[in-house]
């Protein structure tokens, strides 16, 4: 197992797909279901043996919940915040071009 190369309230964007969002949560290896997995196409299927993130992701048509694997993200160095409506129930704003874990996140 590795260590995770991002973290928790840094912004990023997918390597391929264009969407962007917030790191707002870090699995150390793969943690979601095999059908979920087996649904990418083998050619681009990610290793499970990488960190995955749960990121408040958004696109130009919606805001959305996304998982990704580490080998398909990149820094998102626009500086624009992300627009997902959860941000502010899991954030307390942006410092340094990232996002500050709220002191109690709510439900």
């Amino acid at each position: 197992m590795r260590t995770a190369k991002f973290e928790i309230g840094q912004i990023v964007k997918h390597r391929v797909y264009p969407f962007r969002g917030v790191i707002c949560d870090v699995d150390p290896v793969f943690n979601n279901t095999e059908e979920w997995w087996q649904s990418i196409p083998e050619d681009i299927r990610p290793a499970k043996d990488q960190p995955f993130y749960h990121l408040l992701a958004e696109n130009a048509e919606t805001t959305y919940v996304a998982y990704v694997s580490e080998q398909n993200l990149l820094i998102d160095d626009s500086g624009e915040p992300v627009s997902h409506p959860q941000v502010t129930d899991m954030f307390r704003g942006m410092r340094d071009g990232r996002y500050v874990m709220a002191d109690k996140i709510t439900h």
